[in-house]
């Protein structure tokens, strides 16, 4: 599948990921945004304690080692039709 029809997916809560990586396990899901107050570092430094903040959804990525890091795509992963819904 494409990019587009693998970004449907995660927004229906299915996790994604392309049988080009060669990293075993990785897969990508959606974190749907939330609202929060802060309360740690590093946001302590940055807003006063008890501020609102609006947390945006964004895409996760399980890497091969089993961390979680924020993703972004590369040319390659938005033009490849290798993408599938990880079970």
């Amino acid at each position: 599948m494409d990019f587009g029809s693998a970004l449907v997916a995660l927004k229906d809560g299915k996790r994604v990921s392309r049988a080009g990586w060669n990293g075993k396990g990785m897969f990508l899901f959606l974190v749907p945004g939330s609202h929060f107050k802060v309360n740690r570092p590093p946001l302590l430094g940055i807003y006063p304690e008890g501020t609102g903040i609006d947390y945006r959804p964004h895409i996760d990525m399980k890497t091969a080692q089993g961390d979680v890091v924020p993703w972004v795509a590369s040319q390659s992963d938005l033009l490849c039709e290798d993408w599938g819904i990880v079970e």
